[in-house]
């Protein structure tokens, strides 16, 4: 393969990987071993093992980052700080993408930024939806009810109204409290249940201050 037939395969695609190049009467080696050899050549930016983005001028369109975490790791969504800042429920924070899975907690450094991954029970992984973040781009997102519950899932003191304030949340009001609650509930989680109480007091005091201005 050369890299003119690899531009003719992935030449749409932000993000791909290797699998993609591997059909047919194609030897795994051989283009393994040229992928290698276009990434050291600046061509492409591999991000992880068997995962890899054109780079620039090849690159028809910059890969959004909640798209490069879905695919880094098939299985997960975006959530935690990243999703609440995408729903402008807490001010816009470092490029870290914090997204959740059922496999172990990691995070890789990369050319086009750093990726965080925590573990949820598999019982717990839902509560996403697919959303377009970029033109002919789509990615597993949170909801902001969800993303929120996730952070005070995994943050150890996260129901402490302490930590919901460093947290400087913002936008309450728009929050679906009877989602909040049936997810809470689903849970079966004390922590959660405290937390709840505590953001339902926030979103009422903060929908009176908006209705009051």
């Amino acid at each position: 393969m050369d890299f003119g037939s690899l531009l003719e395969i992935v030449g749409d695609e932000p993000v791909f990987e290797t699998g993609l190049l591997l059909s047919g009467d194609v030897s795994p080696s051989d283009v393994r071993r040229q992928l290698s050899r276009w990434t050291s050549a600046g061509w492409l930016h591999q991000l992880r093992r068997g995962v890899y983005a054109l780079a620039p001028p090849y690159q028809k369109a910059k890969p959004h980052p909640f798209l490069v975490a879905n695919v880094m790791v098939r299985g997960s969504y975006v959530s935690l700080q990243s999703a609440l800042a995408y729903h402008g429920m807490i001010p816009e924070h470092t490029p870290l993408v914090t997204s959740v899975s059922t496999g172990r907690t990691r995070r890789w450094e990369t050319v086009l930024g750093a990726y965080e991954y925590r573990h949820l029970k598999v019982e717990w992984l839902h509560g996403y939806q697919l959303l377009e973040v970029a033109h002919r781009q789509s990615a597993f997102v949170a909801l902001p009810e969800k993303a929120l519950l996730d952070l005070i899932y995994l943050q150890p003191g996260g129901d402490s109204p302490e930590y919901l304030a460093e947290l400087r949340l913002q936008g309450l009001q728009r929050l679906n409290l009877d989602s909040l609650g049936r997810l809470v509930g689903e849970s079966g989680r004390p922590k959660l249940r405290r937390a709840a109480r505590h953001i339902h007091s926030l979103a009422r005091a903060e929908a009176n201050e908006v209705e009051g201005l």
